[in-house]
């Protein structure tokens, strides 16, 4: 019997599956005619990271699931060095969900990463892709916390908790931080059954996935020839975390890709532009086109 479905982030109940000799933390719900959407997180993001405004307006029309790798929040063993590693975690979960014809997947970051690597591992069991404010292999200035833009925030005594996602995830403008504020507001909407926060194990061993991911295989882009699938790639045009640059080699060098950069946004252009970002997301899974465009 198919568990009770819910609206949002914010009461979906956290489930355990064990599989491959690990136990995967996950979260499912929303409906739709069409296949599963996966979601993958960001640099050293868990379940409670994702925003409300954008799970709950895409769970409307689809089923999505929402995953912790390895040895993030309440899933067991240890993080990756790799990406590789991680894609590899990855598919064995949906194999032990059972979704092992056709599924559609989003990665944000270092998730988009993550994607691109199960795409190029497993090609016949995806549909569609969803790459934001990521980076291809081989890419540029991919997560230097330590440059002045970043590292002022992350030495900031004062930035609590989520308080420094609004200063690396949003411009400086005052609409930018206003919506920083407001999504930095949606996470907290869940009270209970909350997943624990990354550690300085995880934290490290996601870094150097950052630095084996900068390092081309061969020729630099070349392994983005070989995904075939419609791709839409988004980011905001003043992403400090992993510049919009990366998001422009997505592009070119993936044959079926559509690009759409979003104004006055840096790192987390799909929450502070949530519906737009929503909208075009439906349009793009929904569209029986076999190309990228809208």
């Amino acid at each position: 019997m198919m568990p009770k479905l819910v609206e949002s982030n914010t009461d979906a109940p956290t489930r355990l599956l064990e599989t491959n000799g690990e136990t995967y933390a996950y979260r499912r719900f929303g409906t739709g005619d069409g296949p599963p959407l996966l979601f993958l997180q960001h640099f050293t993001g868990t379940l409670d990271n994702w925003d409300p405004a954008v799970t709950g307006a895409i769970a409307e029309r689809r089923e999505i699931i929402l995953f912790d790798n390895a040895g993030i929040g309440r899933s067991s063993g240890t993080v990756p060095a790799t990406v590789a590693g991680m894609a590899a975690h990855a598919l064995a979960f949906l194999d032990g969900l059972g979704l092992v014809d056709q599924v559609d997947v989003l990665g944000f970051s270092l998730g988009g990463m993550v994607a691109q690597q199960m795409v190029l591992d497993r090609p016949s069991i995806f549909r569609k892709i969803i790459l934001v404010g990521t980076a291809p292999r081989g890419g540029e200035e991919i997560m230097q916390l330590d440059k002045p833009s970043l590292g002022q925030h992350f030495s900031n005594p004062e930035l609590k908790g989520y308080d420094i996602l609004q200063k690396i995830f949003f411009t400086p403008s005052a609409a930018s931080q206003d919506a920083g504020a407001a999504f930095i507001e949606r996470l907290m909407q869940r009270r209970e059954d909350r997943d624990p926060p990354s550690d300085q194990e995880a934290i490290q061993a996601q870094m150097a996935s950052f630095r084996e991911w900068e390092q081309p295989h061969g020729e630099r882009f070349s392994e983005l020839a070989g995904i075939a699938q419609p791709v839409l790639v988004i980011n905001g045009i003043a992403d400090e975390m992993i510049p919009v640059r990366n998001s422009y080699w997505l592009a070119e060098n993936i044959p079926n890709a559509t690009l759409m950069v979003l104004p006055d946004a840096g790192h987390g252009s799909l929450f502070q532009y949530h519906r737009i970002f929503a909208d075009h997301v439906d349009r793009f899974l929904g569209s029986q086109t076999k190309g990228a465009p809208l």
